[in-house]
């Protein structure tokens, strides 16, 4: 039974070594493509590009679910000829992941045009016949999504949205410009870097604080999520099943932990 025992836990063990070993050189790498402009582009060459347009996914039915597509730069670059756009336009391109291969991934919207873009947003209708696919609002698909690629998009469109709503300096009003990864945007003029917001804009949130995982694993399991507990206080609560934010919480709640690794 102790034979057993061990094996099981040593089993556990390596599988969550590999799992964190796997998370961390994974991490290394998107550090270094948002750090190093040529390592990026170097990642375009064999990457993976994700579409949207008006900051909708592009997503294909299979059965009941719906599939977001990818398309090689090769692939890219012939579409945006095919319609007289510019290859430029993939500089918009943002970094959003990469696979345990080390394959990275981009997203491009080819509705929103950039400070810097010479080219016009491109139809909707004429994108869709194209690519066989159509640009769905990412609420309306979400539960049609697996969980890996719900994540993956919301992230996706989150920083589109951010680089569209900061392509000008909020000091000297001129155009910023964002690295070919887009973790971040500058301010010719001045070099003042802006930055994806990972702090508390007061104008949109009442309040944020930080919670464990057994918090949001209670919080998960609660019917009731304005019941007072014992001391009075009310705690906190997690949006509805039906939203995006709730989705993500439960994704992270349920990935496995890793408590102990080999010495």
């Amino acid at each position: 039974m102790s034979l057993y025992y061990g094996i099981a836990c040593g089993r556990k063990s390596f599988w969550c070594y590999r799992l964190l070993s796997t998370y961390v050189t994974k991490t290394r790498y998107l550090f270094e493509l948002k750090e190093d402009d040529d390592a990026c582009k170097k990642a375009q060459q064999t990457g993976a590009f994700y579409l949207f347009h008006n900051l909708a996914p592009l997503l294909q039915k299979s059965e009941h679910q719906y599939l977001p597509p990818q398309h090689s730069l090769l692939e890219l670059e012939k579409l945006l000829s095919k319609f007289g756009q510019d290859t430029q336009r993939i500089e918009d391109s943002v970094l959003i992941g990469c696979s345990e291969q080390h394959e990275a991934w981009f997203a491009l919207d080819l509705g929103l045009t950039s400070s810097s873009s010479r080219n016009a947003s491109l139809q909707k209708s004429e994108m869709e016949t194209e690519l066989t696919g159509s640009f769905i609002e990412l609420r309306k698909a979400l539960f049609r999504l697996n969980v890996k690629d719900a994540s993956l998009l919301s992230t996706a469109q989150a920083l589109l949205r951010w680089h569209d709503g900061h392509q000008f300096c909020s000091r000297s009003g001129q155009p910023t410009k964002k690295n070919v990864a887009g973790s971040k945007r500058v301010c010719p003029s001045n070099k003042i870097i802006y930055y994806p917001q990972i702090q508390v804009n007061l104008s949109e949130l009442e309040a944020a604080a930080w919670f464990s995982h057994d918090e949001v694993l209670t919080a998960l399991k609660r019917n009731h999520p304005y019941t007072q507990q014992q001391n009075g206080t009310v705690p906190f609560w997690l949006p509805p099943k039906l939203a995006i934010a709730h989705q993500l919480i439960k994704e992270w709640v349920e990935k496995p932990i890793c408590c102990s690794l080999p010495a």
